[in-house]
């Protein structure tokens, strides 16, 4: 129908338009969440395995160095390979090696959940990592073609980082909801029953795309950064059970930093560098580098060790483990979801300051309330306010690095800040797990002599503290024992539980101070001027 000017008529309505915009509309939400639920199970993994560490512990009777490999195997392999694998999606097609990195994933879950011994649980919680790294980069970059529309792709990303916070702060809760349901083994099925459907829905909801320019495939760059990362973090979770001074540890050590000038010359020389490093002359990129590796750093002493510590000393239940990290989940979720908007109003600087300074005050809070008696009620609210801050780093960290950076360059900028992210919980878990397992070990030989232990005993203790069976073998001698000998076994199981309790201490202190350097940085490399999260380009 049309007026006199011959133009449609207002209340003209093309059924076959209407039609093709709601498929439009659908296809675009059913691509987006297939992303979002990609994104979402990447990051859960990174501290899903907090709420399995006894269990895994008393069932394969892992030491604390096995489940450092647990957790910092998975981010190991996913900080190694991000970037190689972003660059292999940009050449040969994002959903296609999206895909691929999604049943990878589903493999090395399969691999976790019928692990019958530590050293199987750790291949396949590095396959997982491996297929999580050829996941994640292509859920950022494929938003722009999913959402064409600048504004609309404005508030993608600000999902994006939304998802990242709220799936790295469910972990605990979801593990520990699954333990209490079932077993550890249900967390690694939930990942293959996830997976899979992210992975059938990604299949058919998203579209290809891949770079008009084909890049050259930095192989070099990829395996010398693969073994500066992998000889460092083996030498320092392993070296906690054979010393430091042991020949092999200092070969590996020698050889991860005689690797970082060669890696240096390759990328200097590389005609299409993985990681251009001229753009860390750039302060603002610099400074969200380190606090996105400072803020994983100390973030993981939280999901690790107090999990650990609660699990073990306080005997807290799955549940009550879940119930303990709430108001941790509750405290990033909300500041996550406020902190766009803040930092598109006032630019970065204060966000993240202000974020580092919570972050730390919730930690060292952390390390003063902490103790065998702790419940939620005593715990919550410091660890909700570490929540907080936590939360509020996630946006402006991003925002500040693709910012600093050409549109062009906005996919390598993410890239490097997500591989910032992963390095940091690689070294939390490393370093702060040998200062944890070194004074376990220490404190617990001093208080043994000290109760006057045979050395011929000590060695069995420290294995049965280590391996998570002390309490159960303390049990199962108390109904055979005397008074004398129960209260020497209270001694020991107490000695046990202080020298873990000192060793958690020294971790969280040192992640409290570094989220205060962390403060400094950004107060001094973030920008005051109004900040959108920008564009994403090819």
């Amino acid at each position: 129908m049309s007026d006199q000017t011959g133009r449609p008529s207002p209340s003209h309505f093309d059924p076959e338009e209407i039609r093709g915009s709601i498929v439009r509309r659908l296809k675009t939400h059913f691509a987006f969440a297939a992303l979002l639920a990609i994104l979402f199970l990447t990051f859960l993994d990174n501290t899903v395995a907090s709420a399995v560490l006894t269990s895994v512990q008393s069932e394969l009777h892992s030491n604390v160095s096995q489940l450092q490999w647990v957790v910092g195997g998975y981010a190991l392999a996913f900080a190694s390979l991000m970037l190689m694998f972003g660059a292999l999606g940009d050449n040969f097609g994002r959903k296609k090696v999206m895909l691929i990195g999604v049943a990878i994933f589903c493999g090395g879950s399969i691999v976790s959940a019928i692990a019958v011994n530590p050293s199987e649980l750790v291949i396949g919680r590095i396959v997982m990592g491996v297929g999580a790294a050829a996941s994640e980069p292509g859920t950022l970059s494929m938003i722009r073609h999913i959402f064409p529309d600048r504004r609309s792709r404005a508030r993608a990303l600000g999902t994006w980082a939304a998802v990242c916070g709220l799936a790295l702060a469910m972990g605990p809760v979801v593990g520990g909801i699954l333990v209490g349901i079932w077993s550890w083994r249900a967390v690694f099925w939930f990942n293959l029953v996830f997976g899979g459907l992210a992975l059938v829905v990604a299949a058919i909801a998203l579209p290809e795309s891949v770079n008009p320019i084909r890049r050259q495939v930095d192989l070099a760059g990829f395996f010398l950064a693969a073994v500066v990362l992998g000889t460092a973090t083996f030498a320092t979770i392993q070296g906690e059970l054979t010393g430091y001074v042991t020949g092999w540890v200092i070969t590996l050590y020698i050889v991860s930093a005689a690797t970082i000038p060669v890696f240096y010359l390759a990328e200097k020389r590389a005609k299409d560098p993985m990681l251009e490093l001229g753009f860390f002359r750039r302060r603002s990129f610099t400074g969200s580098a380190f606090i996105a590796f400072a803020s994983f750093f100390s973030v993981f002493s939280i999901f690790f060790f107090v999990a650990l510590y609660l699990e073990v000393v306080t005997s807290v239940s799955a549940y009550g483990l879940a119930l303990d990290f709430l108001p941790l989940l509750g405290g990033i979720v909300v500041s996550a979801l406020f902190t766009g908007r803040w930092v598109g109003r006032v630019g970065s600087r204060f966000p993240m300051t202000v974020g580092c300074l919570l972050a730390a005050v919730g930690v060292l809070l952390t390390e003063r309330v902490i103790g065998p008696h702790v419940g939620v009620s005593s715990l919550g609210w410091t660890m909700g306010l570490a929540g907080i801050g936590f939360g509020i780093l996630i946006v402006p960290v991003n925002a500040t690095a693709l910012s600093s950076l050409p549109a062009s360059n906005s996919g390598m900028a993410s890239s490097a800040v997500n591989t910032a992210r992963e390095l940091g919980a690689v070294a939390g878990v490393a370093i702060l797990g040998s200062i944890v397992n070194g004074q376990l070990t220490v404190n617990l030989t001093q208080r043994l002599i000290q109760l006057g232990v045979p050395p011929a005993f000590r060695s069995q203790i420290i294995t049965a503290v280590t391996t998570g069976t002390a309490s159960s073998q303390a049990a199962a001698i108390s109904g055979h024992s005397t008074k004398a000998v129960q209260a020497i076994i209270d001694k020991v199981v107490n000695a046990a539980f202080g020298a873990l309790t000192h060793g958690l201490d020294i971790a969280l202190v040192a992640s409290g101070l570094l989220l205060l350097v962390s403060a400094l940085v950004a107060y001094y490399t973030g920008t005051a001027e109004s900040l959108e999260l920008v564009d994403i380009e090819e």
